[in-house]
Order: C-alpha cells, then structure tokens, then sequence
C-alpha cells in the first residue's frame, strides 16, 4: 500500500494510519490519549532542542531516518548535560510512498527511542505531493530533557587552559555511508548513528568534570573546535596521528579527497576536560557502548593577547602544522 493525499485529510485515512503504524509503535501512557498535547512531569531545569531530518536515502547502511532522528535529538539534549525524557515524532510523507517503508522507518524510531530511554509522547503527520523522484519522508522532532540542579552545564565558552580534547570514536563513518550509498560505491562503512546516553552518564558518575561537550555532525570536528576556541579565546591543536579514522574510511577518503576531519557524524561526541581527569574520561568512554575506539587527540592553551585569529590548528604526521578552519562550503548535503 503507498502513501496517498487522503492520508493527510485528517479523516479515516489519516486515523488508520496513525493507528496501524504511530500508535502501534510508539505506545505509551502519554501518546495513546492522542491528545493535541501531552503533559508531562517535569523539573525545576528544562534543556529543550528541535531538529529535522531530510537525509536521503531514507535506509542507509548502518541506519535509517527513524534511528537518524531519535538520536540526534536525544545526542543534543546530552551534550547540554540533561537527561532526554520525552520527544516528538512530526511526519512530512510524500505521496506514493511504500507504507511498509514508513513501518521499518517508525518502528526502527520506536527501538531507538526505547534504547535511549525517552518516550514519544505526542506527534503530527501530513501528507504532500510528490514533485518526481523516489517519494520520501521528512520527519521533525524536539525533545525535552531534565538537568540536575546541581549540575555545573558544559559549554564551548568554557574550556580551559590546559585541558584535553578527546573524541569518542572514529570520524567520518557516517558521511561515508551516506556518500558510498548514493554513488552506488560498495564497502564494508556503515553509519555510527546510536545514541550517547551510557557514554555521558559513566562520564558524570565517575565524576569527570566536563567543561564543553558536543555531539560531531554536520561540519565535522574541524567546525566543533572552531566554535568551542572562538567562544572561549583559546587555541586547541590536534595531533594527526592520534585522531581516529577506520581504515575503510581512510581509503575511502583517499579516493575521492576528503578530510575526515570535516566528515559528519552521528554517533560521535568530543569533549574538553581538564588534563587531571583525562584518563579518567578515556576510560569511562571505552568502556560505554559505542565508546570502546575513543581517543585523546589533542590539547588547549589559553591565548596571549597578541595572538592571531588561529583557533584550531593539526600537528601532521610528516611533522608540519597546519590551521583547521571552518568548513568552507556545502559539504555534502542532506547527511541527516
């Protein structure tokens, strides 16, 4: 059965469809009122984010828009320091689009939410033509998520002089995926999308203090760094060799010129701590899931007034130096 306009007319159509593929899915005391909204229990701190997702293809290797979705957003409220309670499920489905292929993608949502702990709990669907091509979906979600009180929330401006940089795993394996599905190229990559909830909450309960946190996407790593030195007045350097990359995806860079280190990601975070609890942040990472190839690969120094404009720089393996700018460009579109 395919996606039709009637689906979006908000009459038995569009109830039928919630109920054999939403509801059936997403089933909780919150949704299953399907209520215009939800209300919820909530906290004195709220951290709340909104993200939408257009990747094409829709299945990917490793993934697909539904898992893309939940762990974004949830990802997002992490990196603030919250926990991700709840979160939204907006669809935007295009005429002539297999419902079987809506089913895998909600409920492939559904399991990604249950893995990271948040519920869906109130969402919205609608129906427009298809323009030509293969029809496709769309789908939006916020997300809510709860701070403890006593919670000092990371942030870019807040590195420090002499802290370490670390990321939580190898680069690029997403925007790989991506790129190789679209030019029919075959390999072994598949996209790191996944949830960060173990990694952030072993980082927290062994006490590590983190001064700024982000979750890699769009951009890269170069595009986190650039941000977290402009908002803080620090220079951070890299060192090449101990930045991790698959072998897979080094030659698959190599074949068509791309720097992982402006590769997206969704399944990777980077984070500044200070020198002290370094090793205790490394191995609170590796031994959470997703987490077992993370690595420290770089440091930061505050910088003197007189210096350039220099934020991230890369030391090479051959032994040079050069400046990790801001993504200049495009990249590649539609990645998430």
């Amino acid at each position: 059965m395919k996606i039709t306009m009637a689906h979006g007319s908000g009459g038995e159509s569009t109830s039928r469809l919630i109920e054999q593929v939403f509801s059936k899915h997403f089933h909780n005391e919150y949704l299953s009122k399907l209520e215009d909204s939800a209300v919820l229990p909530g906290a004195g701190r709220i951290a709340f984010t909104t993200d939408s997702f257009v990747v094409t293809p829709v299945l990917f290797p490793g993934g697909d828009i539904g898992r893309l979705s939940v762990c974004g957003t949830v990802n997002d409220l992490l990196m603030s320091g919250a926990k991700p309670m709840y979160i939204t499920c907006g669809c935007i489905l295009e005429e002539g689009l297999d419902i079987d292929i809506l089913d895998k993608v909600i409920a492939s949502m559904a399991k990604t939410a249950e893995e990271a702990g948040v519920k869906v709990v109130t969402g919205d669907t609608k129906v427009i033509e298809n323009k030509g091509g293969e029809p496709g979906l769309i789908i939006n979600t916020s997300g809510v998520g709860f701070i403890p009180e006593d919670l000092v929330t990371p942030g870019p401006s807040k590195l420090e002089d002499g802290d370490v940089i670390i990321v939580s795993g190898n680069l690029g394996d997403h925007h790989a995926a991506i790129l190789g599905t679209r030019m029919g190229i075959e390999t072994s990559i598949v996209s790191d999308n996944a949830p960060l909830n173990e990694m952030v909450s072993n980082l927290y309960k062994e006490g590590v203090r983190v001064h700024a946190m982000r979750d890699v996407t769009r951009g890269g790593l170069g595009t986190v760094l650039n941000e977290f030195g402009a908002a803080s007045g620090c220079e951070i350097e890299l060192v090449e060799s101990d930045i991790p990359v698959s072998n897979a995806v080094k030659d698959f860079c190599g074949i068509l010129g791309l720097d992982p280190i402006y590769m997206g990601n969704e399944g990777k975070m980077v984070l500044s701590v200070p020198k002290d609890d370094a090793d205790k942040a490394l191995l609170a990472i590796r031994s959470s899931k997703y987490g077992e190839n993370a690595a420290i690969i770089g440091s930061v120094k505050k910088k003197e007034n007189n210096a350039d404009n220099t934020n991230v720089s890369v030391l090479t393996d051959i032994g040079g130096k050069r400046v990790v700018g801001l993504m200049y460009g495009e990249g590649l579109p539609r990645i998430c």
